[in-house]
């Protein structure tokens, strides 16, 4: 059974829903949870909120927060899964914001600096990676660290 199925089937028996902020992912990971067969069961929406002004006007992430703390950073993670979470109506939201390269790197943030939110009723969640490899495995590294940050949730694994 792959990560998405394993989602999926945790996600129809706790009869819950997700719904999803992307950014460097650019719907990687919406489109991974769709590939499973009767994904629109708990499967809500899926936003790519690539520009600032998306994030902004679709997930409610304020424009001073990114101006403070920059769009990838825990700070914006936190609100975009929240934004999903809120303006979907599901139980849990998930985010990702980072920075795939080749370019847009710094020295406090190098390519490679991955945010991951999880938002639920109960709160939110962030955590921090750093990846490592050209655009397409920084990518796809992003969406398997969300997926699998997803599966400890619904396993009881993350606190």
């Amino acid at each position: 059974m792959t990560l998405e199925e394993r989602i999926g089937a945790l996600l129809k028996d706790k009869r819950l829903t997700v719904s999803l902020a992307e950014s460097c992912t650019g719907g990687l990971i919406a489109s991974r949870i769709t590939d499973v067969a009767g994904a629109s069961e708990y499967f809500t929406a899926g936003l790519v909120t690539y520009s600032n002004s998306a994030k902004t006007r679709y997930l409610n992430v304020s424009e001073d927060v990114i101006g403070k703390n920059g769009a990838v950073s825990a700070e914006v993670a936190g609100l975009m899964a929240r934004g999903a979470r809120e303006g979907s109506g599901a139980d849990i939201g998930l985010s990702v914001t980072g920075i795939a390269g080749p370019t847009g790197g710094s020295a406090e943030k190098p390519v490679g600096t991955v945010f991951i939110g999880l938002a639920t009723v109960s709160g939110i969640l962030v955590r921090r990676f750093q990846l490592t490899g050209n655009r397409k495995e920084i990518r796809q590294g992003t969406a398997d660290h969300a997926l699998t940050m997803m599966l400890d949730h619904l396993e009881g694994r993350l606190s």
